[in-house]
């Protein structure tokens, strides 16, 4: 299925799951923010929020700095 991930077009599986978007990525979600369509989904949803077709998903990841 086709998402676009960050601004990118992102073929994925069907019943993609957000944690199994970011592990096929290679990114944990500690000190991540994701948002499908514009509405933040809590790191608790992760693994219940399945994907949809031309979902679109924007990941952010905290950066510390001074």
């Amino acid at each position: 299925m086709d998402i676009i991930v960050n601004g990118k077009p992102h073929k994925t599986n069907e019943k993609c799951t957000i944690s199994q978007l970011l592990a096929d990525l290679g990114m944990h979600a500690t000190h991540i923010a994701v948002e499908v369509n514009m509405t933040v989904v809590s790191r608790s949803q992760h693994s219940q929020f399945v994907l949809s077709q031309h979902d679109r998903v924007e990941i952010i990841q905290a950066v510390g700095g001074g």
